[in-house]
């Protein structure tokens, strides 16, 4: 069985960064694209950014310029180094994972790390 498990979650102050980790563990075969997404308070889960197995990396317009993605394919591991914070990024942060495995299609989610951004 895969599992993804973040950490790197907490409270900041605007302003200030915070690097979130997403390791996948288990049956792999390949992890074509891992991202992170975001769900605030009383919103729909939304996109904030994916990075390919080829280190092609997408962002929400909302984080271009603050946030970048990274991943190590070694460590089966994706990270999202958040800069210049803004409450506004206050969510629960998930991490996704696209790929295959002995069972077939990957497409799993982690628990979620909690991110608050607060004077």
């Amino acid at each position: 069985q895969v599992q993804l498990v973040e950490s790197g979650g907490g409270l900041v102050q605007p302003g200030g960064s915070l690097r979130l980790s997403c390791v996948a563990s288990g049956s792999i075969f390949s992890l074509n694209v891992m991202g992170w997404y975001r769900q605030a308070p009383g919103k729909e889960r939304e996109l904030v950014a994916t990075i390919t197995s080829g280190g092609a990396e997408g962002y929400a317009d909302s984080v271009k310029g603050r946030f970048t993605i990274s991943r190590d394919n070694a460590k089966n591991t994706v990270y999202l180094q958040m800069n210049s914070l803004k409450p506004e990024d206050t969510a629960v942060y998930y991490c996704n994972a696209y790929g295959s495995s002995p069972r077939g299609v990957l497409d799993i989610w982690g628990q979620g790390t909690l991110d608050t951004v607060s004077s």
